[in-house]
């Protein structure tokens, strides 16, 4: 993001959302992107076998039955364990090729990192292991407790790295404050950081602060949509009958009579998406869902089989369609050169999103 840039923090675009999908990669490195971000070195082979040679960055700690793939195909991967970082050196040595590690530290979301106290201790066991070069520090937020990125945390992750540096003689390249939560903090910070990227995917094909879950300016947010074709489409009452248990899910739903309503089922179902991530179109109202089967209720006029409802889509209900292997993709590449060509930033980059459909 221009923007951003203007800041002196560069924004690595996170690929897990569309599975690494080259097409989208693509547009991104047009659009300036020079790294990418993942939390599946499935995702990130499937990149670099696709022909995408810009550095790659494994933001899960490996997992130590994947380390050799993870020194393989990751020029850098994210670490918080030791045990796990000696592995990663001697595959890089058997390899005769070093990796770059960042050190994740926690500051209050308490997913992954290292308490602060214990970073030092941490990089004096880490710091003998050869082919390990120590490309930096980061941090994670809003993922599991919705913590914000503010001043305070963000100041404690740039000490950190002050402190690195002077005990240990590096130079840190990389200072990662965080995701897309962390840009309404990156954007109205005014004093001094060491802070120095941000790993982005929401905001980039969303178009929303995931903290906020306000629109981010000059993106967009129907980017990308989900479209489901009608199967069935009958005046039904509006009240279940006949002896009642658990659902095939195990849930027990209630509803009300209200007589007679128009019901139509989608061909779309938990099997290709997160339900509750839908927004749906206006007079159309999501009821309820089963492996595949979406039942939805129309206030106008009603649908015909054949045809299609368009939704919008949250980060849960994008990640899970572009994740089934049931949702096909389709990529309107004409709109994104058209919405990229009217919102160029000074360099010449676009500071727009891709254009996407999902139809299932």
């Amino acid at each position: 993001m221009a923007k951003l840039a203007l800041k002196n923090i560069s924004v690595t675009p996170v690929t897990k959302v569309f599975s690494g999908h080259p097409i989208i990669a693509k547009m991104l490195i047009e659009a300036g992107a020079e790294m990418f971000a993942d939390s599946r070195v499935e995702n990130i082979q499937r990149l670099t076998k696709a022909g995408i040679f810009v550095p790659k960055m494994l933001i899960r700690t490996p997992m130590l039955s994947q380390v050799t793939s993870v020194v393989k195909w990751c020029d850098i991967s994210m670490n918080t364990e030791v045990e796990v970082i000696q592995k990663l050196s001697r595959v890089a040595k058997q390899l005769n090729i070093n990796h770059g590690i960042i050190i994740m530290i926690e500051l209050g979301d308490l997913r992954e990192g290292i308490m602060p106290e214990f970073v030092i201790d941490f990089i004096h066991k880490i710091i003998v292991f050869p082919n390990i070069i120590i490309r930096g520090i980061g941090a994670n937020l809003a993922c599991r407790y919705g913590i914000a990125t503010d001043d305070k945390n963000m100041l404690l992750l740039s000490n950190i790295a002050d402190e690195i540096e002077a005990k240990f003689d590096l130079k840190l390249d990389i200072i990662s404050g965080g995701n897309t939560a962390s840009i309404d903090w990156a954007l109205n910070h005014t004093g001094s950081t060491r802070v120095n990227n941000l790993r982005i995917g929401e905001a980039i094909f969303l178009g929303f602060d995931s903290l906020t879950q306000e629109k981010v300016e000059g993106l967009y947010t129907d980017a990308i949509t989900l479209t489901a074709e009608v199967i069935e489409s009958k005046i039904k009452p509006s009240l279940p009958w006949g002896n009642r248990g658990a659902n095939a899910f195990g849930e027990k739903i209630y509803t009300s009579e209200r007589g007679a309503v128009s019901q139509v089922i989608l061909a779309l179902g938990r099997q290709d998406a997160c339900i509750t991530g839908l927004r749906a179109p206006k007079g159309i109202i999501i009821k309820s869902s089963t492996s595949d089967h979406l039942i939805i209720e129309t206030s106008g006029k009603p649908l015909l089989v054949g045809q299609t409802v368009q939704f919008n889509l949250d980060y849960s209900a994008l990640l899970s369609s572009m994740s089934s292997g049931y949702v096909h993709k389709y990529f309107n590449t004409d709109t994104a050169n058209k919405r990229s060509n009217n919102t160029k930033d000074k360099k010449g980059k676009s500071s727009t999103n891709p254009a996407l459909s999902y139809l299932n």
